[in-house]
């Protein structure tokens, strides 16, 4: 799993994570936008964002919810989605060790 779990962290891992996928040129985490909308700005279509998506559910450890694609539509919505799961997962897991 990434280790910079902090939201900028994380938006910088999801760039990497769309660049390599997508191959992209011209680009990298540091300079990429993360209010750029991926739809309709950068072209991904949804077998893109599927791939995407299964990348990072195996890398955080979680689980993205295909109803949820529509709403991940930039870097910064996709890491606030990952910080969300990532904080309901520890607080599950807090409660099981109790």
């Amino acid at each position: 799993m990434p280790e910079n779990k902090d939201i900028k962290g994380i938006e910088r891992h999801v760039a990497k994570v769309i660049i390599g996928e997508l191959k992209l040129e011209d680009v990298t985490a540091d300079t990429f936008n993360p209010e750029m909308d991926l739809v309709d700005e950068l072209g991904i279509d949804s077998m893109d964002l599927a791939t995407i998506a299964l990348v990072l559910q195996d890398e955080y450890k979680i689980v993205i919810d295909e109803d949820d694609y529509p709403k991940l539509k930039t870097i910064r919505l996709i890491a606030d989605y990952i910080k969300e799961k990532l904080a309901a997962r520890s607080q599950s897991t807090g409660m099981r060790c109790l």
